[in-house]
């Protein structure tokens, strides 16, 4: 089984160079940055299963790095480790979209197992999302199990990793899927052949959908795609 991959921000070097070691005995992959200006392109760049941010960073505090990260990943766990413990504080981190709000000093069993339990409900809402039959796209029906999208009388039957693609973006509609977690998780290797390849699977699924203008599959550059579409 892979490992989970964590994004710690932590500008102390003894606290951070303690945490990441700790994780990583607990059996999970860290990125560790402790600068605030470099964590968002370090994020952009790479696929991560949950962040972890300290508040107090130098050049861009951790509530100014969330809201980023939440405007590239809408759905990516967040915790913030702080010393910060006004009631403000904690009110702003959670309106930013925060799983928890974590005040130092703290015990590191109890940080592990809320990482476990965030990680779990995370894939149990994904698996939940994954497993529904049909998905409504604009005017179009998307049955992810038999790969079929339908159209009025018109269906389109897609190849596994075309389905498998419009999974992904459909489960980030609207928001960024990057290119790197659709690279991982459709071709498991991303590299220079795979990324030509999903470039033309992205033009295969815009021809899909052009009879509902509404719907359009967008590159973001530097970030990765956008299937953007109207609310049911």
């Amino acid at each position: 089984m892979d490992k989970k991959k964590l994004f710690l921000v932590e500008d102390d070097p003894n606290f951070g160079a303690v945490l990441k070691a700790y994780l990583e005995i607990h059996d999970y992959e860290v990125d560790w940055i402790n600068d605030g200006a470099l964590a968002l392109n370090k994020f952009i760049v790479n696929t991560y299963d949950l962040c972890i941010l300290d508040v107090m960073l130098p050049n861009i505090d951790g509530f100014e790095i969330g809201r980023n990260i939440r405007s590239k990943d809408a759905h990516i766990p967040m915790i913030f480790l702080t010393a910060k413990t006004l009631k403000a504080d904690i009110l702003e981190g959670f309106s930013i979209g925060a799983d928890d709000y974590i005040t130092k000093p703290f015990d590191s069993e109890v940080l592990l197992c809320k990482i476990n339990a965030i990680l779990k409900r995370n894939a149990q809402s994904d698996l939940k999302e994954e497993s529904g039959k049909n998905c409504q796209i604009g005017n179009y029906l998307f049955d992810y199990p038999l790969r079929t999208i339908i159209i009025g009388d018109k269906k389109d039957k897609l190849s596994p990793k075309e389905a498998e693609l419009l999974k992904l973006l459909y489960l980030h509609k609207n928001n960024i899927l990057s290119r790197e977690k659709a690279l991982q998780k459709v071709w498991g290797d991303p590299n220079y052949f795979t990324t030509r390849s999903m470039d033309v699977y992205i033009s295969k699924l815009r021809k899909y959908f052009s009879d509902d203008k509404r719907i359009k599959i967008m590159n973001i550059h530097g970030s990765g795609f956008k299937l953007s579409c109207p609310e049911e």
